[in-house]
């Protein structure tokens, strides 16, 4: 994904800024937040609510993991 995409993109919630993670063939915006997770698909990025995972559920790349909550 461009930089200069990333930098201009905020989460449509709350405005705040989002953080790339790649896992495997998985790329995800984040934001830390709201804990959600936009999908990006063929270098798109899914700015949609109702697409968006929470970070409490299993990652796409890994199902049987759970995210890890910060202490």
């Amino acid at each position: 994904m461009d930089n200069r995409l990333l930098e201009m993109l905020v989460c449509p919630i709350c405005k705040g800024p989002l953080e790339l993670q790649r896992h495997e063939q998985v790329s995800e915006l984040i934001c830390p937040a709201d804990r959600l997770a936009f999908p990006v698909r063929d270098g798109i990025p899914v700015m949609l609510e109702n697409e968006a995972r929470a970070l409490d559920a299993p990652s796409p790349a890994a199902p049987s993991v759970s995210a890890v909550r910060p202490a």
